[in-house]
């Protein structure tokens, strides 16, 4: 179920940007107001019509998603959500290996594109304050079941705590946040530095790299879009992410402490969260 009104049958940019998908799909998609463009206010965008507030987010959905979650079945709506100058950078591509017949090598759309997810969990109309985690993608921690840090545990844990919520409400999955921004490959490396007693903030400067480089203003336009001028409850520990939401328009929001996942092989990177700011104290990583 939709949260906020569908837009209407139109054509126009979404139909350029989806090009590489089949006309009649995207068509009917789109007529079935489940492919759609919001603005960097989350305010629909009608047909072609350019966006006026930052860049425009294409989305997908919804679409019914039902997970199992630590023995756990819950009912979700999924949302597949993308900038369009993400796709724009794709277009060319795609015309090029559609000219070759290269079929197989549209696997290189789908690594060139970071696509992020809204998982909407309960009922959107009863909505006044719902909970809202913004999750950054951990291919280690949400996938593999990596100990370094907390990141599947926080993922699965606001899962369970929003579907519990008399209200509900969503996670938003950040895909192009790996290693706070930095991505996978460097995320390895910072890896080899810790273990040689780098701390992980330390490690990323010992790269040449942002302590945090991740982007919420997209994080923001969703929450805009799905919640619309209602406060929310945001699970987070970072002031960071606070920030930056609040610079993007998001300045209705409670805090709500997300301390889950506490373990051996994660206290020295949480102890380092702590000194950088995180609002964690001893007690939460047993120190």
């Amino acid at each position: 179920m939709a949260p906020r009104r569908r837009l209407s049958p139109q054509s126009g940019i979404i139909r350029a940007m989806f090009s590489y998908i089949d006309p009649n799909v995207r068509k009917r998609l789109i007529a079935e107001g489940k492919l759609f463009r919001i603005d960097g206010a989350g305010q629909p965008l009608e047909g072609s019509a350019p966006s006026k507030c930052g860049p425009s987010i294409s989305i997908l959905g919804p679409i019914p998603l039902p997970l199992m979650v630590d023995g756990r079945h819950l009912e979700v709506q999924w949302y597949a959500c993308v900038r369009n100058t993400e796709l724009a950078k794709l277009q060319a591509l795609a015309d090029e290996l559609r000219e070759q017949n290269a079929q197989e090598s549209f696997a290189t759309l789908a690594t060139s594109m970071a696509v992020n997810s809204v998982l909407v969990l309960g009922k959107p109309k009863n909505w006044q304050d719902p909970l809202v985690r913004v999750h950054s993608s951990c291919l280690t921690g949400d996938v593999f079941g990596s100990e370094r840090c907390e990141c599947g545990p926080q993922l699965h844990s606001a899962i369970q705590r929003i579907d519990n919520d008399p209200q509900g409400g969503l996670i938003i999955y950040m895909s192009g946040h790996e290693g706070r921004g930095i991505g996978l490959w460097a995320k390895a490396a910072t890896y080899l530095l810790q273990d040689a007693g780098e701390d992980t903030y330390e490690a990323n400067r010992s790269l040449g790299l942002p302590d945090d480089s991740r982007d919420f203003s997209d994080a923001a336009a969703l929450i805009k879009y799905f919640v619309g001028e209602r406060p929310i409850r945001l699970m987070t520990n970072n002031p960071k992410k606070v920030a930056d939401l609040a610079a993007n328009g998001i300045k209705q929001v409670s805090l709500v402490k997300h301390v889950c996942g506490v373990g051996t092989y994660n206290r020295r990177y949480l102890a380092a969260k702590k000194t950088w700011g995180h609002r964690l104290n001893d007690d939460d990583i047993g120190t």
